[in-house]
């Protein structure tokens, strides 16, 4: 006799760096992507959408910086032996765009575009693997306006969310004034080990806002084990250009003329280095023309982002207003979002420049910066109205009036489980519903229906037990005619304690 096989059952899990999304948050957050869009849409920019795969070498490897094709990303591969991944941001994915496209354009073409992207990296508190970006980018073009209007849109997004100015900061730098740092610590090479070093560094300098002064020094130097034990391995700079990396990116001043100032100094004797200066006294000029002061975009050589395509100015969204962290000590939120000028990363699949700029909001992030602010532009959803089932072969009918409400513009819908009158207001209940709709066998023969207020009658579906406790009880209930049920439903839902 054979004994009986165990049932495997998968245990209902998420995989690490990942979350669901419930009904609430799903509305908060198109609410507010439909503004940060309208935003974009008042500068011009175009709206485009690109697939969640893309062919590896599309990508490329600005993110990882390693061998194997997954590491950093997520890849898999083709019946054909190719290597894909899962986008690890919307930006090389439009550069691929441009490239297929190139010919057919308006340049400079303008687009922005939101979606899920996944990086396979270690996950922690606020660091998903799988998050929602919202970009917009100019490509096409080496003005530095590009740059700048980029800047004062992020700006203007910020506020329309309801951000007040002191609460948020766009920093700004220049990769070019960064690679005048790295001329002077013979960081500009080409040759692998030497690029690999350079982003290290970068990625170091890049943590300065979260680990402090001594944590880059530790990445910059040997390297740092942080509080789980994880050892991050450092770039093995002396002492020396750890000093002027250092010093570099603690150069900021209180305005952006100072700053400038300081910068030059540093990098004085490199061409590139000074390029970058130029274009961020261009850039300056520019947002001084428009109102956009210290207060909403300010210099900071602390801001250098950790891809490698970046080739020239680049910023972040802060936001500076302090939170309370697990432990209930005061903390900044940080950034929100970043963006930067990326002139070779088209140039990798057309073989000529062709200059690009772009900014990428991190939607979860300021998701959640607006949850603490108290100020998601939550919409008003009114959960629908039920209707009851008394008699399951009257389904059609029920449908019906599910239809009528649903044509006035009303959210119905007809209970689809199979449970008597307590177990249906209690769905009711946990639906958020406003009204119940009951036509048992005595309404129908009376042409009526009867209406439950459960906004009035809060604690009805606690105290019914049966069909004739329901019609005892006419606390919040009311009794219409049948074709009289969307004026009626209207005429509730009018009422103020129904207003949101």
């Amino acid at each position: 006799m054979s004994k009986n096989k165990k049932t495997f059952r998968p245990k209902a899990r998420l995989p690490r760096g990942f979350g669901d999304v419930a009904a609430h948050e799903v509305r908060t957050m198109a609410a507010m992507i439909k503004t940060i869009g309208e935003v974009y849409e008042l500068y011009g920019f175009e709206p485009l959408e690109t697939p969640a795969l893309e062919f590896a070498e599309c990508l490329g490897k600005f993110l990882p910086d390693a061998d194997r094709p997954n590491e950093g990303v997520f890849a898999l591969q083709d019946d054909d032996e190719q290597w894909m991944s899962l986008r690890y941001d919307l930006t090389a994915p439009t550069a691929r765009y441009v490239a297929e496209n190139y010919d057919g354009l308006a340049k400079p073409f303008r687009r922005y575009q939101v979606g899920p992207v996944w990086r396979n990296e270690k996950p922690g508190p606020g660091r998903f693997r799988q998050f929602v970006q919202f970009d917009a980018d100019t490509i096409g073009t080496t003005e530095m306006a590009a740059d700048a209007e980029l800047a004062m849109m992020f700006s203007d997004v910020m506020e329309k969310l309801g951000i007040e100015r002191g609460d948020y900061a766009i920093r700004m730098n220049n990769r070019k004034i960064l690679d005048g740092v790295l001329e002077k610590i013979n960081l500009l090479g080409d040759d692998e080990a030497t690029s690999n070093t350079r982003l290290t560094v970068m990625r170091a300098m890049d943590k300065l806002d979260r680990l402090g002064s001594q944590g880059v020094r530790l990445l910059l130097g040997e390297g740092r084990k942080d509080e789980s034990g994880d050892y991050t391995k450092g770039a093995n700079l002396d002492a020396a250009s750890i000093d002027k990396v250092i010093a570099f990116v603690e150069a900021g001043k209180s305005t952006n003329k100072d700053t400038l100032a300081a910068l030059a100094e540093l990098i004085k004797g490199s061409e590139i280095g000074q390029q970058g200066i130029d274009e961020l006294v261009e850039i300056n000029t520019l947002i001084l023309a428009a109102g956009y002061l210290e207060d909403r975009i300010c210099f900071d050589p602390s801001i250098v982002r950790g891809l490698g395509y970046y080739s020239g100015p680049v910023m972040e969204a802060e936001l500076t207003f302090e939170i309370k962290d697990e432990k209930g000590n005061l903390v900044r939120f940080g950034s929100v979002g970043g963006a930067g000028r990326y002139d070779g990363l088209v140039a990798r699949f057309k073989g000529i420049e062709v200059p690009a700029t772009g900014i990428s909001i991190g939607v979860s992030r300021l998701y959640a910066a607006l949850e603490k602010l108290g100020k998601h532009p939550a919409p008003k959803v009114r959960a629908p109205v039920i209707i009851s089932v008394m008699d399951k072969s009257e389904r059609a009918t029920y449908q019906q009036m599910a239809m009528d409400l649903r044509q006035a513009g009303i959210r119905a819908e007809v209970y689809m489980g199979s449970s008597g009158m307590k177990a249906q207001l209690k769905y009711a209940d946990k639906r958020g519903a406003p009204l119940v709709v009951i036509q048992g066998e005595d309404e129908r023969a009376n042409d009526e229906i009867t209406i439950k207020d459960l906004v009035v009658g809060a604690k009805a579906s606690k105290d019914i037990t049966d069909n004739q406790e329901w019609r005892s009880s006419q606390v919040a209930q009311m009794t219409a005619k049948t074709q009289d049920l969307v004026k009626t439903v209207q005429d509730i839902l009018a009422k103020p304690h129904h207003r949101h």
